[in-house]
Order: C-alpha cells, then sequence, then structure tokens
C-alpha cells in the first residue's frame, strides 16, 4: 500500500474507538475530537517512524490521551457542551460513571481506562503511562475503589468495563459531530506543516536582518572628537596624580618664605 492508504486504513479503524475512549477520559465529544485529530495529525508527520512502529494504534492512542488531558485543556470548559452532553447521556448510571471518572486524578483515570476499559495487562498499561508496574497497579486499586465507592454496581472490573462500553457509545451516537474523513486531516496536516515552516523561515530572516545590522553599525574603536577652534585642549588631571607648584620660580627643597628661623635651623649630630 502507499503511505495515503496505510495511513486511511490505521485512521478509518481507531479514529472511532478512539473518540469514544477519549471522551471518558475528558467528559467532552469536541475535545475528544480535537485530541484525535491532532493525534492523527502529528502520526501523519512522522509517518515513517509510524508506520515501522510494532503498534501502531498504541502510539496514536497515547498521543491522543497526552493531547486531551494536558492540563491548559483540561481547563477549557464549554457550557453548551456540558449542557449537550447531560442531554444525551440521561442514564443515571452513565451519569454516575462520568462523575465518578471525572474525579479521579488524570493519571488514575488514564490508567483506569487501559486496564479495565481496553484490556490491557499491567505491564502493557504501566508501559503506556510511562510508569512502572507497581506504580500502575497502586493507580488502579485507587481508581477503582474511588469509582466503586461513587456507585457500587461498578465495583465489578467487568460490568465496569461494560458500562464504560456503553457509555461512550452512548455519547458519541450519530447526532454528534464525526470525525473527519483521511483525506480531510492529511490535508490539514500538511497545511499545518507549511505554515510551521514558513514561520520558521519568517523568524529565522528577522533574526538574521538584525544580527547583520548589529554587526554593520557597531563602534569597533574610539575617536576622540576634535577640539573647538580657537581653545586648546584640556587634558584632564590623572586621579592622585600632584598637582603643579605654586608660586613661580618655586624650586624643589626650598623653603617657603616667611618660614620662622627655628624651623630653617639645622640640629647638628652630636656624637655618642
Amino acid at each position: 500500500m502507499t503511505p495515503e492508504e496505510a495511513f486511511d486504513e490505521l485512521y478509518a479503524s481507531c479514529a472511532p474507538t478512539l473518540v469514544r475512549q477519549t471522551y471518558l477520559l475528558t467528559g467532552r465529544h469536541a475535545l475528544a475530537l480535537e485530541s484525535v485529530e491532532r493525534a492523527f495529525r502529528h502520526a501523519w508527520h512522522r509517518w515513517p517512524e509510524v508506520a515501522l512502529d510494532p503498534d501502531p494504534p498504541s502510539w496514536v492512542r497515547a498521543a491522543a490521551y497526552d493531547h486531551a488531558l494536558s492540563p491548559w485543556r483540561r481547563r477549557r470548559r464549554c457550557r453548551r457542551e456540558e449542557r449537550a452532553w447531560a442531554a444525551i447521556v440521561s442514564s443515571p448510571a452513565d451519569l454516575a460513571l462520568l462523575a465518578a471518572l471525572a474525579a479521579l486524578p488524570p493519571r488514575h483515570r488514564r490508567t483506569l481506562l487501559l486496564h479495565d476499559g481496553l484490556g490491557l495487562d499491567l505491564p502493557g498499561t504501566a508501559a503506556e503511562t510511562e510508569a512502572s508496574t507497581a506504580a500502575a497497579t497502586a493507580r488502579l486499586r485507587y481508581a477503582r475503589e474511588a469509582v466503586a465507592a461513587a456507585s457500587p454496581e461498578f465495583g465489578d472490573p467487568g460490568t465496569l468495563r461494560l458500562r464504560m462500553a456503553e457509555t461512550a457509545r452512548a455519547a458519541t451516537s450519530t447526532t454528534r459531530p464525526r470525525p473527519p474523513r483521511p483525506p480531510v486531516v492529511r490535508r490539514r496536516a500538511e497545511r499545518v506543516a507549511r505554515w510551521w515552516t514558513g514561520a520558521a523561515v519568517a523568524v529565522a530572516a528577522v533574526l538574521g536582518t538584525l544580527v547583520t545590522t548589529g554587526l554593520v553599525t557597531a563602534v569597533t574603536r574610539y575617536e576622540q572628537p576634535p577640539a573647538p577652534e580657537g581653545e586648546r585642549a584640556r587634558v584632564a588631571p590623572v586621579p592622585g596624580a600632584p598637582g603643579p607648584s605654586s608660586g613661580a620660580g618655586r624650586t624643589r627643597g626650598a623653603e617657603p618664605e616667611g618660614a620662622p628661623d627655628a624651623e630653617r635651623a639645622r640640629v647638628p649630630p652630636q656624637a655618642g
């Protein structure tokens, strides 16, 4: 297959399911669509690496989860989307499950979804969450206890897995926006790549212009300004140097005039 055909096949087989999984992580359908499309655009940018990866769906899933759980995206709230979500997911069990998942820390929520929702084993869950097996086990235990405390029927992992699948399927029904088609994602990825390339070239050109201007206009030596006509240039005295002698004709060692005789008298040395 060509790279385009291989990408389209991966997208068609993974994108709908990945949107449902990402929705369980965030509780917001628009953010789930954005995260999945962003992950596949990133995969198309690095397609040789993704194509040679042993598990391309896991590569895309990790990119989508990282985008959806980033701190500044979690803070974005859309009241209109929350009202639409509450209107579609009307089952009390679904509402209880989404509330319990939203109350979990992001890492615990991701661990619970990977292990109980997707059926990954503990080493695979730990590898995808970039944690040790012991840390993944502790997070899974905490997440299960928190969800079971919110609703006792979720205490069984099998029941929890079925409820997560039903909730995600109900929330991402045909009445909600669907993921874009693969060619659209590829065109958007190429457009974004061209934009970033142009921005990088523009920034490099501006920096080069600034550096060149600084080198041309930089002062390499100091030139003393000429003295005004008719005036003699004055040289500033050096700090700490002795000043000029006061009084004309004053010689070195001469006694000042008017000094007392006692001061001018010399005392001869005495023997012994």
